[in-house]
């Protein structure tokens, strides 16, 4: 018996399965665990809880919400699946990079495809949909912020969204354009932060001061999750690991194809007929 309350494998598709249902401080506990999965978890509560920055009672309501015995109740769920997950070629395989007998092109397909599998099955769909709905509110204005790399993950979903609709702009690394950007961001505005390892400390100064002024943070990362994830409504998290020696946007550009398409399809004929306008307009006399 591995202890997980329902029909879920593993205490890691629970807390997927679960995430809608959880109040704001319960998802930070839930994020905080899934970023340093399964170990932090095996701490006290009182760790958990300051990893994922909320109170030791908030962690036990967590625990019980998900219908465990409390927090040992957690516990004992984690460490079955610790034992029982612990010889499993899989988990040595996310450990240590494999070897590519069958040449570099070949094997680095297959671990992309696998990278993509496993990151898709770790986004839960209500965070997803929920950014989809915040992108997709033309009410909102939304502003894409990128770091050294990641950038070109924001410049991308900018060209798509403006195509679609109106009253997104990109926020560049330019400490005025940033100044400016903190004074006009309000509860209508959507900050979305694209921060990997090597996390950028100005995008993390620059999304608390938004969070301040009542802006919603939604955040683009990797399984470890940034420190933004703490003023962040919406977490997106994907795997970054690379058979070279720099992290991958291959999943992460994945997961902005399907945000771009799920906005598509949210705004229906309001984007039909704002591209179609685009591209009748013409600059000639």
């Amino acid at each position: 018996m591995s202890g997980v309350p329902g029909e879920f494998a593993s205490v890691r598709k629970l807390l997927l399965g679960r995430m809608d249902g959880l109040t704001p401080g319960e998802r930070k506990v839930a994020r905080a665990l899934l970023a340093q999965y399964p170990t932090v978890g095996l701490t006290t509560a009182a760790q958990l809880a300051a990893a994922a920055d909320v109170s030791a009672p908030t962690v036990i309501r967590f625990a019980t919400r998900l219908g465990f015995e409390g927090f040992p109740g957690l516990q004992r769920a984690l460490l079955h699946e610790l034992h029982s997950e612990g010889g499993s070629p899989l988990v040595q395989y996310e450990e240590k990079p494999p070897a590519y007998p069958q040449g570099i092109l070949r094997g680095t397909r297959q671990a992309f495809v696998d990278m993509i599998d496993a990151s898709y099955d770790g986004i839960p769909e209500s965070e997803f949909s929920a950014l989809v709905d915040l992108l997709s509110d033309t009410s909102r204005a939304v502003c894409l912020v990128g770091g050294r790399f990641s950038h070109v993950l924001a410049d991308y979903l900018l060209l798509h969204l403006r195509l679609l609709r109106t009253g997104v702009r990109m926020v560049g690394e330019d400490e005025a354009d940033r100044l400016v950007a903190v004074a006009d961001a309000g509860t209508q505005s959507v900050f979305v932060m694209f921060d990997y390892r090597r996390y950028t400390d100005a995008n993390l100064r620059l999304a608390q001061a938004v969070s301040r002024r009542g802006a919603t943070v939604a955040l683009m990362t990797d399984n470890w999750l940034s420190p933004i994830a703490k003023v962040s409504k919406v977490v997106l998290p994907c795997r970054v690991q690379s058979a070279s020696p720099f992290d991958s946007l291959v999943v992460a550009m994945a997961v902005t194809e399907s945000l771009v398409a799920g906005v598509a399809g949210a705004l229906g004929e309001g984007g039909r007929a704002r591209l179609t306008l685009i591209e009748s307009v013409s600059l000639d006399d």
